[in-house]
C-alpha cells in the first residue's frame, strides 16, 4: 500500500466534507439584494355612460364595468354617490372599514352607501373577475374619491 494514502473513519471524511462546503459557500459572492416587491395591478374601469337623471336634478347616473385581473386591488376609497355592484364573473372580496370582508361571485350583487370607505380585490390569484357597477352620483362630481 502507498505510504502517502491513509484510511480516515467515515466520520472525519464527512466533518471534513461538510467544512468544506461551509467554507465554500463563505467564498460565494453575497446573495443580490431582494427584488422590490411589485404593487398589485389594479383594476380597469370602463365607463359606459353618464347621463343625468331625469326627475331627480343634481344626479347623473353612472354604469361602468371593473375588470380585476388576478390579485388586481382597488385601494381605499370612497363613493361620493349611491353604488349597486353585479358580479359577473369570478369572485371579488370587499372590505368596508368597521365591517368584516365578505366576498360575493358571479351573479350576486351588493349595494354600497355614498360615502363609505372601503377595498375591493380580485379573491382569486389566478382567475380574473368582473363586476358592473350602477352609481346614483351627484352632478359633476368623480366617481370615486382615494382615501388614505
Amino acid at each position: 500500500m502507498n505510504s502517502n494514502y491513509r484510511i480516515l473513519p467515515v466520520w472525519l471524511f464527512f466533518a471534513v466534507m461538510a467544512g468544506a462546503t461551509s467554507s465554500c459557500a463563505a467564498v460565494q459572492s453575497a446573495p443580490a439584494a431582494a427584488a422590490p416587491v411589485a404593487a398589485p395591478p389594479v383594476p380597469v374601469r370602463t365607463q359606459m355612460f353618464d347621463v343625468a337623471l331625469e326627475g331627480l336634478k343634481g344626479f347623473d347616473g353612472i354604469m361602468y364595468i371593473t375588470d380585476f385581473l388576478p390579485g388586481a386591488v382597488a385601494a381605499r376609497h370612497s363613493h361620493l354617490g349611491y353604488e349597486f355592484n353585479y358580479i359577473l364573473k369570478g369572485a371579488v372580496t370587499f372590505q368596508v372599514d368597521g365591517q368584516a370582508p365578505f366576498t360575493l361571485t358571479a351573479g350576486q350583487g351588493a349595494y354600497n352607501v355614498r360615502d363609505r370607505i372601503h377595498t375591493v380585490k380580485n379573491a382569486s390569484a389566478t382567475e380574473p373577475a368582473q363586476l358592473v357597477a350602477v352609481l346614483i352620483n351627484d352632478t359633476g362630481k368623480p366617481i370615486a374619491v382615494p382615501v388614505p
